[in-house]
């Protein structure tokens, strides 16, 4: 494999030469800006005190002049980076007005010359030359950035932050699919085995989003026949569970009878489940939905359990509405719930209750049973999921009735919400729209 198809192929490596050249780029930079303003530094500055004013101080006075010639002495003070004071009893006069030097508070140090001393103002050194009745203070100003230093220096943090925002930029290209893969993970994981995630790349990241859609091929496969074996299955079981029904019409009367057809209403029961649950999958929704008054309906279905011991209490609001549901699941899903309160609600009480808001209608079943333990909970509406592993009618079915329960409310565009407390008892929410995106034509099913 030559370079260039390595570094193609090789997310490692383009982060690597990408971050190397930042480096190389931010060395230049910072090398180039110090030389440059290093080499305006030093052509500005003056040489050491004291050697340069000992070699200089005589020339610079006589330049100056006595009297002096204050136009050449503010030309000597640009030209040499000095700050010059001449004192007198007619003069007073200063080349630099920005520095506060105040010569009153001068202390000797020690003489230079016959006509030069070396005073200090504060942490200035300052050189005064007595000459013809004049008094020549010499101080050398501190070199400061020129505008073409602080150009150069914006120029280079300009550049330095471009070369930041170009490195971010490439690194959050490159990195792009790792959104991806994480989004269609989402996705594939919430139940859309459908979903593939989009990428054209040939690198580490290419090759991790051909695993996981390959994945995602494999667990549709796998749950496809899944479905198809338990939809066959449930097909062919309905002749021979028919048949039994026909035979048992025939036997007498009696508890084996009895038993018999519970056994038999209980499998079908199941078969039924089996088909309604494949129906309901993500790719076989299948609603007839209709408009009704939502809370009425609930009511209606509501009827069949004028019997139970412990009552069902319905509250409802003031004012119905129109929801567009799906009504034989709208009431095997309610049914379901309601069994299930009544299997665990120990007699108790069992409040149904129907609420509108601005975007759903909520549906919410309310025991005061046994409760679940919260390890339970995250697992209730997996399809054939017990809380309790003992198979016995007494207990419960076959841990399809919340897993149903589930699909229905998905189908209809909402969502299922179940809490519950050990000894207090479950409390079951279903939130439905009061639309649904697409309205199926009745069709025959089998």
């Amino acid at each position: 494999m030559t370079l260039v198809s390595r570094i193609n192929n090789s997310l490692f490596f383009r982060l690597f030469l990408i971050f190397s050249a930042t480096v190389l780029v931010f060395f230049i930079i910072i090398t180039l800006s110090i030389r440059q303003i290093d080499q305006n530094w030093r052509s500005e500055r003056l040489s050491p005190l004291p050697d340069f004013y000992l070699d200089n101080i005589t020339l610079i006075v006589d330049n100056i002049g006595v009297p002096p010639d204050l136009a050449r002495a503010s030309q000597l003070s640009q030209e040499l980076s000095l700050t010059i004071i001449i004192r007198s009893p007619h003069i007073n006069w200063q080349s630099d007005d920005q520095n506060d030097l105040d010569i009153s508070e001068a202390v000797f140090v020690r003489r230079l010359s016959d006509e030069a001393q070396m005073l200090e103002v504060g942490s200035e050194d300052v050189i005064r030359v007595s000459r013809g009745g004049y008094e020549y203070y010499l101080n050398r100003r501190v070199p400061t950035l020129s505008e073409y230093d602080y150009i150069v220096v914006y120029v280079g943090l300009a550049i330095g932050a471009l070369v930041l925002l170009l490195n971010f930029w490439l690194v959050r290209r490159l990195l792009e699919p790792v959104r991806q893969l994480r989004e269609g993970a989402e996705r594939i994981c919430d139940g859309d085995l459908s979903y593939r995630v989009k990428s054209q790349r040939h690198d580490e990241l290419g090759e991790l989003t051909d695993s996981v859609n390959h994945m995602a091929d494999s667990l549709q496969s796998m749950l496809e026949a899944k479905r198809q074996l338990l939809l066959a299955i449930s097909h062919e079981l309905r002749t021979p569970i028919t048949r039994a029904k026909l035979q048992l019409e025939f036997l007498e009367e009696g508890m084996i009878k009895e038993a018999l057809g519970d056994d038999i209403n209980e499998i079908d029961l199941l078969i039924s489940d089996l088909i309604e649950a494949e129906r309901l999958s993500n790719q076989h929704q299948a609603l007839i939905a209709e408009h009704v008054d939502f809370a009425d309906y609930i009511g209606l279905v509501l009827q069949a359990y004028h019997d139970y011991k412990g009552g069902v209490i319905f509250e409802r609001p003031d004012h119905d509405s129109s929801v567009s549901i799906d009504k034989l699941r709208t009431r095997l899903l309610l049914t379901n719930i309601v069994n299930n309160a009544i299997r665990h609600g120990r007699d108790n009480p069992i409040t149904v209750r129907v609420s509108f808001s601005d975007d759903f209608v909520t549906l919410e079943v309310e025991d005061q049973g046994e409760g679940i333990s919260a390890e339970h909970m995250e697992h209730l509406s997996e399809p054939f999921y017990r809380a309790d592993s003992a198979r016995q009618r007494n207990t419960g079915g076959f841990g399809l009735g919340l897993y149903l329960c589930r699909l229905i409310a998905q189908a209809h565009g909402g969502r299922l919400e179940i809490t519950s407390e050990v000894g207090v008892g479950t409390h079951v929410l279903v939130h439905l729209p009061y639309e649904q995106e697409h309205l199926h034509e009745p069709r025959e099913e089998s």
